[in-house]
């Protein structure tokens, strides 16, 4: 079977072909990289900049002063690192309720089978129907009866109700071999044990990809958070930069989102190749 391309084999073969293949291949990347890359060097140059330099039209590329001072007052008048503790609390406990509840949801509509097991994963997909606005007052409501106003668990709990992520461990663990589940029962291991000795350690990729949604979702999300934390020293990062904006400058807003910008990117250049992998993990059956 030959495999079709959009340069053929001859074509590539020849000194001319290889030249314009490779001009076109790099021209491309370089566009996409540029692409992506200038609105990010445009943000971290422009906190550099002063103010009035900042406004200008048309705006230049490279400040003609660099000012590292807009970094330093964002940190210090914006209270960066009592909002970015607020966050790392908050994402980080969404985070282990979802992880550990999706899991055990997942494997049991998996492999315990339960009664009504189609119908109950049926309703968990219908949420994802549902606009996720709509759902912002009852679960407002049932916050405030609880009394947990101006708490993390009220960011942790409506956390774990999570359709997608649910659904995404399901598939995966659909995917895991019955042959290897079948010869831990034979060596008398049972259902939690299997879970954790053999399912967990198969499932890394899919975890890390469940695991990069949930702390996303909670260190981007505004509308949850203004709703539910009245206390200024409580918001995480996303509602205090808009609560703090007011009379800040605007290089020291800027400088503010690129500090408050770099946790994600980090994580994401860290765990890059477990993404990756999560991501095409549930394409393969094997």
């Amino acid at each position: 079977m030959t495999t079709r391309t959009l340069v053929s084999p001859a074509t590539l073969s020849r000194p001319r072909g290889r030249a314009v293949y490779w001009s076109v291949f790099t021209g491309t990347v370089l566009l996409f990289a540029l692409a992506f890359l200038f609105p990010v060097y445009w943000m971290a140059t422009g906190a550099m900049k002063s103010p009035d330099e900042v406004a200008r039209t048309p705006p230049t590329l490279v400040p003609e002063r660099w000012h590292l001072s807009g970094y330093t007052d964002a940190w210090d008048l914006m209270q960066l690192p009592t909002h970015l503790w607020n966050t790392v609390v908050q994402a980080a406990g969404a985070w282990l309720f979802q992880l550990v509840f999706c899991t055990a949801a997942a494997y049991a509509l998996s492999r315990l089978r339960p009664a009504f097991g189609k119908v109950i994963l049926g309703g968990i997909l219908a949420t994802l129907m549902v606009p996720a606005q709509a759902l912002v007052v009852p679960k407002y409501l049932t916050v405030a009866d609880l009394g947990l106003l101006n708490d993390p668990v009220a960011i942790w709990l409506p956390a774990v109700a999570n359709a997608f992520n649910l659904y995404l461990l399901k598939r995966f663990f659909d995917q895991i071999p019955t042959d290897v589940l079948e010869a831990a029962e034979i060596d008398g291991s049972g259902k939690l044990r299997t879970l954790w000795s053999i399912v967990l350690p198969m499932s890394r990729p899919v975890l890390g990809v469940v695991s990069i949604f949930a702390l996303v979702a909670v260190w981007q999300d505004f509308l949850w958070p203004l709703m539910v934390f009245s206390d200024t020293g409580k918001q995480p990062i996303s509602v205090a930069l808009v609560q703090l904006s007011q009379n800040i400058p605007l290089t020291v807003l800027i400088a503010a989102m690129v500090i408050a910008s770099i946790p994600m990117v980090a994580m994401f250049l860290l765990f890059q190749r477990q993404i990756i992998a999560g991501i095409s993990a549930g394409s393969t059956k094997g």
